[in-house]
């Protein structure tokens, strides 16, 4: 069963971050269809966060299919988002592991890390990594700046 852990520090609200915990453990093979998420109110209380903000996650993959409610009974995994280099990830994985411990004993920390696996996806894939991704908000109306320029 999934273990769900909240970046109290991150932009990302908690709804979104377990989508995306879920979605990450779907792409990996660690949640499989017919697997039952934790219940609503276990997510809650070991979070510390409201059941509506639970509840509102669980809707949104359910919305995309990837999960399918039965009330009375819990939230179960209707289809994985593995794909054929499923086989080759435990390999991989292992690899990684490597590389991370020797990233440590290098003395990298966990952001430099990041950096560095960041900057080489977008150098060798030609991708953003969907933590970096920043969307800017058009700037406001032209009479909310000229109010906002007269009450200062």
């Amino acid at each position: 069963m999934i273990e769900f852990v909240l970046d109290g520090r991150s932009k990302v609200t908690a709804s979104v971050q377990l989508v995306q915990q879920v979605k990450q453990a779907l792409r990996v093979g660690l949640l499989v269809p017919g697997d039952q998420l934790p219940k609503v109110r276990d997510v809650a209380q070991s979070l510390a966060i409201n059941p509506n903000t639970v509840l509102k996650a669980y809707r949104e993959l359910e919305i995309e299919g990837l999960v399918t409610g039965r009330p009375g009974v819990g939230t179960f995994v209707a289809r994985t988002l593995a794909g054929p280099s499923l086989g080759n990830q435990a390999a991989l994985r292992e690899e990684l592991v490597a590389w991370l411990q020797r990233a440590q004993a290098a003395g990298l920390t966990a952001e430099d890390v990041t950096a560095l696996v960041e900057i080489t996806m977008r150098a060798i894939l030609g991708v953003e990594p969907p933590s970096t991704q920043i969307t800017l908000s058009p700037p406001p109306p032209l009479a909310v700046r000229q109010a906002k320029r007269r009450e200062g």
